[in-house]
């Protein structure tokens, strides 16, 4: 187990060594102007050669690229405004645009995206497991048509048109409106603020998890194991939730991992929707405004945030099936 986590682990870091690499050669190497880009159309000569100084852009590529490696482990100090500011590690950069350490804009960030992604799972799983449970155990009855019929139809609309219809209709009425309040200014202004976002999210993600639970649990009920287990007399709840659920969660515990770590790298359609500015649309907004520290950093946290969720999932993956032997 040690040798293959740390088999994974190395290559996790590869992973991210190589999108910081080509995140780098993107925005710095490209044949933009970097300093055009970060600093504007009415950049004076001062604040060119400031940034200049600041990105080392003066310097071989390779060492520009030490440089920003050097800032992510140590930090490292920038000049902007004529002033002197500290950018502690991991520093992924500054932006001369808004007048902040990048790492310090997506760390604002990155608590709504989480809540959001996290509130959602949490519905998406308690519906779509259940569903899918219980029509795994009524297969062929009018229940079970009627669940796989209505994720069918819930999956073909795209989810932003789920939002924009939520927006529209009940946002405000039926539900509360959206907005971000920190979880430990007060928890339930934090709920209500993010309930909207939570329950279509989760709604529209539960019709696949529960197609995902149906088709695993009905596989998982007609193995050997389940047979024996029913022929010693063993309850059919203790069969189902003790026996079955377990080997049925693990295909589906995969697939959360991955939607997992896709959902808080890519939460743009919840956030900018529901007006809640987390890294999508921070990303989104140095994307329009040419803020290459911000797209950078962005980017370098996303894969971060993939590989280690990956990671996470191929180590639970183990404790659920005792069956799969890692070498």
């Amino acid at each position: 187990m040690a040798g293959y986590i740390l088999k994974r682990g190395v290559s996790a870091l590869l992973v991210v060594l190589v999108t910081l690499l080509l995140s780098f050669a993107m925005f710095f190497l490209a044949p933009k102007d970097p300093i055009g880009a970060i600093c504007g159309p009415r950049c004076t000569p001062e604040r060119a050669a400031e940034i200049s100084q600041s990105l080392h852009l003066d310097d071989p590529v390779t060492l520009q690229f030490a440089q920003y490696v050097k800032g992510i482990v140590a930090g490292h100090t920038i000049t902007s405004g004529g002033a002197t500011v500290d950018c502690p590690a991991p520093c992924l950069g500054y932006s001369f645009r808004l007048g902040q350490p990048v790492t310090k804009l997506l760390m604002q960030a990155m608590p709504i995206t989480v809540s959001i992604v996290v509130g959602a799972a949490v519905v998406y799983l308690t519906i779509g497991i259940l569903s899918g449970i219980l029509a795994a155990r009524r297969r062929g009855t009018s229940f079970d048509k009627s669940i796989v019929a209505g994720t069918l139809g819930l999956s073909s609309v795209p989810y932003f048109i789920v939002a924009l219809l939520v927006v529209l209709y009940t946002a405000g009425t039926f539900l509360p409106p959206s907005q971000y309040s920190p979880f430990l200014d007060g928890p339930l202004s934090w709920a209500s603020g993010l309930t909207a976002a939570w329950l279509t999210l989760g709604v529209v993600n539960a019709a696949a998890y529960a197609r995902y639970s149906r088709a695993s649990m009905i596989e998982a009920l007609g193995e050997d194991y389940i047979r024996t287990a029913r022929a010693k007399g063993i309850s059919e709840r203790r069969v189902v939730y003790r026996h079955g659920l377990r080997s049925a969660l693990t295909p589906v515990a995969t697939i959360f991992g991955l939607d997992l770590a896709g959902q808080l790298t890519g939460a743009l359609f919840t956030e900018r929707i529901f007006g809640l500015p987390g890294l999508g649309v921070v990303t989104l907004e140095a994307f329009k405004t040419d803020d290459l520290p911000v797209m950078m950093g962005g980017i370098l946290l996303g894969s971060v945030l993939l590989v280690t969720l990956n990671l996470m999932v191929d180590i639970l993956y183990t404790f659920l099936d005792p069956r799969v032997r890692l070498g």
